[in-house]
């Protein structure tokens, strides 16, 4: 009888040394019964913002610009350029901004609003998306055809050539011959790629290349 009376005391202290434990752990500082994860907040979905163009960037056909009037949230206008240069915009109607700068295009704007609707008005233009550019490489390279880029981007003759696959091994780079289309002549630019002693040769849009071929 004493035997099973020390045998349930033992039993009894166990129990009360783990219902003990488990609560000091439950109060610890820091400690939960279920784990917590952190949820990232989730990221604002759209484009990434276009990059800032350089001061000698020439709006064009097909770029997406934003312009916005201080104060004047009936006047936010969001379009693409038309083939003519031209966007549609409240109060001015028809505006022409290709062929201009940044700074050039906010300076018409701002006259246009400021000649018979608003006093000094205070105008931003921002370039959303960029037109896509393109050149066409011919000859002796492995993919012949259009090469295109971004128009915030500068394109190199060997850049396009690279695009292109690069020579076939036929090509003569000496032979290389660039045609441009200017003021409605077509000009003729002869350039190696490979000559390092020179600048690489900056492309422009439609310009035609022609990598010619080596004899034997």
């Amino acid at each position: 009888m004493v035997f099973v009376s020390r045998l349930f005391f033992l039993a009894l202290g166990c129990v009360s040394a783990v219902l003990s434990f488990s609560s000091a752990g439950a109060d610890a500082p820091g400690a939960s019964p279920e784990r917590e994860l952190s949820v990232p907040a989730k990221s604002q979905e759209g484009k990434a913002p276009a990059r800032a163009p350089s001061k000698s960037y020439v709006l064009a056909p097909n770029d997406l610009v934003e312009i916005k009037v201080y104060q004047e949230e009936d006047l936010l206008t969001r379009t693409r350029i038309a083939q003519d240069g031209t966007i549609a915009m409240p109060l001015i109607d028809t505006v022409k901004l290709g062929g201009l700068t940044v700074d050039q295009a906010k300076s018409l704007v701002r006259q246009m609003l400021a000649k018979d609707f608003l006093v000094n008005p205070e105008a931003t233009v921002t370039i959303l998306e960029y037109s896509k550019r393109r050149v066409t490489v011919l000859g002796e390279v492995v993919k012949q055809g259009p090469v295109e880029y971004s128009g915030d981007e500068k394109l190199t003759l060997q850049e396009a050539i690279g695009k292109a696959g690069g020579y076939t091994r036929l090509a003569n780079p000496a032979k290389t011959a660039v045609e441009r289309m200017e003021n409605g002549r077509k000009q003729i630019f002869k350039v190696n790629p490979e000559d390092r002693n020179k600048l690489p040769f900056e492309l422009l849009p439609d310009d035609v290349i022609i990598v010619g071929q080596r004899l034997f």
